[in-house]
């Protein structure tokens, strides 16, 4: 196509203005310039088009400062109520004490004439009562109902879309998706409203479309390496976690592919290579083999980081895509360095990523617990931790170190003798506090983290600690912390913590800590509601110690603990024996370990004995007596003798329901079948002992009856109501102290009822869809119990709210709920938390519910 004078004097004029004009590109207007090219410098100009990515910066500082802003009014409140609570208490423990000052000096005047008045006051004292820390600068009502409505709205889960059972697609929470779809809207308005979109002719300039697209992207990109920093001064202002800020992160990433593709397809529309365009574009870009080979450099790697990040790859191959990430990031960065050509204020975006990287990685280096010299036995060489297998294949890694946390918070760990390169994150489950030192020293805690193994870096973890035993330590760097509550439990007058299988790992540290401030008179909370809900009843073994401590420590009245059993405990029968024993090479080996131990436990007690007696024959003999049966060995013929092993007999505690009648049929009629020929003799231990001795539940007591009738042999009632049979002692390896254990009080019953509440074995498919549908127990006022089946938990946190005879439950004028569980747990507990909301506005004794939830994946 010919090129008219008119655009070979515009070419002359910009080739000659090139070299004065620096960081932009501008075709100077003549008096014979064409109408076009007069519209594309005065309708939307080149050199003003910066204006668009400094919008984008205003729209991400708005968002920011509103949420900081928020953060900032909970932390005052918040703080407000407890200082006021613990001025109040304060205040009582002086006068409890002036009163107590003032009796013993009326008791030592009894000669004065105003004694009697000092015993027997003639007015009753005025009683005190706390206000918990209300205050009308503490609790606004307009903000109060203004929270209540946007969480009525954000706090309900978008459903999935599953197929054949299987997620298909997941969605964020309502406010992430509200606010990336405000995010969308503005930039695309941004660029689709404003008007030209094209110029007459690419001669006269870039489509103004591409150019806005364009510098929006360039604008987003130190914002989106910001949010997926794990150091970052986003997480330091709005309180949030970058592990939560990385759904902004991938979305953000998404949103500038978007921009990207809108700054490439008008080019395409309206090409170069026409209307006079070459000869502008290589008279200012003379040494560009390709015209449009700067851009598609950089979104290839854009693309690449988009695609894999998609959730169905990414969990396909995640290691790869991790170890890719970075360096693939980096690449795309130099690229745009390269592509944008200090043009306009492209490069100052630039620079400002490239700013913050440096410094979010710098911050980083403080979070490195081997990297401070202060700790010298950690320095360069990390801290030592330990493995123990605990039940249901659970695992604890306890690391002695001097780094500090708060509860709720997780870190990375790095164990280069397990994997050089993989870095895990895991929650803290243990509370950093000086009442809970470790046996390293006053100056370090215990760092516990308890987890399942699944795959991956926790399956080899698992490998490594049956491989070596318990007796191995493993060097452990530790990154962090991280994470946490943005909010403080102790503000809450109503505390509610629900667990879902691990997820108690999130939950034992907040209680610990809460049951602590409790004690001390920091905390406000007045009622906690602890709902564990677990497949077996062995995973209270993980949190022993714990659940002992909070049960003993706790104010009265204050902590009420429910347990929920649902999985099945049924043993598969083998045919040809009537139920699955132990192994004989297993038992072979744990019996000579039983009889090494329990040797040098007998020599070391009377050892101790002889010299506590100091030579006292009487004293002597009666600590012999206390310790006869303390430690013991196993009969070893139980080991070595074939023997057929009988069905487990039906326990005293109240057991699960039955799966299917029939076999409830099939087991009697064999039970009977064996009593009539004298040979029943249950052998086979209680695989749940350890945990009911833990739990505390006292069985019902048989009558002589029963037990005559139980009897093989007809002679031998005098055994007790704990088993029909004389229970092995348990071997000494295994042995734990009865001083750890607590008691939890079970349910009122009556005595005579057998505890089957009328499913006399393990649940069946339809029992467990009966109670999983069936609404929760009523709870009682004080105490610990468990209970088989799966609750309605959206029912059970309704009837906590509204429940009673004045219809308001228990709940206070600020209420927590916290879940950490799998996703069904979420969802409904999320939904009815929505739904309570609206209790905000009809109710002026309530003024806050706030919800918590937490992914026990971390």
């Amino acid at each position: 196509m010919p090129v008219t004078p008119r655009e070979l004097s515009a070419v002359q004029s910009a080739s000659w203005g090139f070299g004065k004009l620096l960081k932009r590109i501008y075709i100077p207007l003549t008096p014979t310039s064409p109408p076009g090219l007069v519209q594309a410098d005065t309708a939307d100009p080149w050199r003003a088009a910066g204006k668009y990515a400094l919008g984008w910066t205003y729209f991400g500082l708005v968002l920011l400062v509103l949420v900081s802003v928020t953060r900032v009014y909970h932390l005052w409140t918040d703080k407000l109520r407890q200082a006021m609570h613990k001025q109040e208490v304060n205040d009582l423990r002086k006068d409890m004490y002036a009163h107590l000052q003032e009796s013993q000096y009326g008791m030592a005047s009894l000669a004065t004439s105003r004694t009697v008045n000092k015993i027997f006051p003639r007015h009753g004292e005025k009683g005190f009562m706390l206000t918990r820390g209300q205050s009308h600068w503490s609790s606004i009502e307009i903000v109060n109902d203004t929270l209540a409505l946007f969480r009525w709205v954000f706090y309900r889960p978008v459903p999935e879309v599953k197929w054949k059972g299987k997620t298909i697609l997941s969605f964020p929470s309502l406010a992430v998706i509200a606010i990336l779809t405000i995010a969308l809207a503005f930039v695309t308005l941004y660029c689709f409203l404003p008007q030209p979109l094209y110029w007459q002719s690419i001669a006269y300039g870039s489509p103004p479309l591409a150019i806005r697209a364009g510098m929006l992207s360039v604008a987003m990109t130190p914002w989106i390496i910001a949010l997926s920093m794990k150091a970052n001064l986003i997480s330091m202002m709005t309180g949030i976690g970058h592990d939560r800020l990385g759904v902004f992160h991938r979305w953000g990433g998404y949103l500038c592919l978007f921009l990207a593709l809108v700054h490439t397809v008008p080019f395409y529309i309206q090409p170069v290579w026409e209307q006079g365009g070459p000869q502008v574009f290589y008279a200012l870009f003379q040494r560009t083999p390709y015209v449009y080979g700067t851009g598609l450099a950089c979104l290839i790697p854009l693309g690449f980081l988009c695609i894999a990040s998609l959730p169905f790859l990414r969990s396909m191959a995640y290691e790869l895509f991790a170890i890719c990430h970075i360096p693939v990031g980096i690449l795309y960065v130099g690229l745009l360095f390269w592509h944008c050509n200090n043009y306009l204020t492209s490069w100052s975006y630039l620079y400002a990523t490239v700013g913050i990287w440096a410094a979010c990685y710098f911050l980083r280096l403080f979070n490195l617990n081997w990297l401070k010299p202060w700790r010298k036995s950690a320095w360069l060489v990390g801290d030592e931790a330990a493995i123990t297998l605990m039940a249901e294949n659970c695992i604890k890694i306890t690391v002695p170190t001097q780094m500090t946390w708060r509860p709720g918070q997780y870190v990375y760990l790095r164990m280069p003798s397990i994997s050089v390169f993989e870095n895990h994150p895991f929650t803290i489950s243990s509370l950093c506090s000086q009442d809970f030192p470790s046996e390293y020293g006053d100056e370090y805690r215990d760092c516990t983290l308890v987890f399942r193994p699944f795959g991956g870096f926790t399956r080899k973890v698992l490998n490594t600690a049956i491989a070596h035993g318990p007796l191995k330590t493993y060097r452990a760097y530790l990154e962090g912390p991280y994470g946490g509550m943005q909010r403080e439990l102790a503000a809450f007058e109503t505390v509610i913590l629900f667990a879902g299988g691990s997820g108690i790992t999130a939950i034992v540290s907040q209680l610990l800590n809460l049951i602590k401030r409790m004690r001390d008179g920091k905390a406000v909370t007045q009622k906690i509601e602890v709902i564990w809900v677990m497949k077996k009843l062995e995973a209270m073994d993980w949190f022993r110690e714990e659940l002992r401590i909070c049960r003993e420590s706790a104010p009265p009245d204050t902590v009420n603990c429910r347990f929920f059993i649902t999985g099945k405990d049924r043993l598969p029968e083998k045919p040809g024996i009537n139920g699955r024993g132990p192994r004989p090479t297993s038992m072979r080996i744990h019996g000579k370990i039983d009889d090494f131990v329990a040797g040098i436990a007998s020599k070391r007690n009377s050892a101790l004995i002889r010299d506590e007696a100091q030579g006292d024959p009487s004293r002597e003999r009666e600590l012999r007596a206390e310790d006869e049966d303390a430690i013991t060995t196993l009969p070893q013929q139980d080991y070595f003798q074939p023997r057929n092993f009988a069905p487990q007999p039906q326990m005293t505690f109240p057991p699960p329901p039955k799966q299917a009648k029939k076999l409830k049929k099939e087991n009697s009629l064999k039970k009977s079948d064996k009593k009539e020929n004298g040979n029943w003799t249950p052998t086979e231990m209680d695989p749940h002992e350890a945990t009911r001795k833990f739990l505390g539940s006292q069985p019902s007591p048989i009558s002589q009856q029963d037990l005559e009738a139980d009897s093989p042999h007809g002679n031998d009632s005098k055994r007790g109501f704990l088993s029909p049979r004389p229970s092995h002692p348990e071997p000494a390896h295994v042995r734990k102290s009865n001083d750890l254990q607590i008691t939890i009080p079970g349910k009122n019953v009556d005595q005579n009822s057998s505890f089957d509440f009328g499913f006399p074995e393990t649940p069946g498919q339809f029992q467990k869809d009966i109670m999983r549908f069936a609404f929760g127990a009523p709870l009682k006022d004080e105490g610990w119990n468990t209970e088989y089946g799966r609750p309605n938990l959206g029912h059970m946190l309704k009837d906590m709210a509204t429940g009673g005879d004045d219809g308001k439950g228990f709940f206070g004028r600020r209420t927590c709920v916290f879940v950490c569980g799998p996703p069904s747990m979420r969802v409904e507990l999320a939904t009815m938390v929505a739904n309570l909301q609206a209790d905000i506005w009809g109710d002026d004794s309530k003024d806050e519910i706030f919800l918590h939830t937490e992914n026990y994946a971390i």
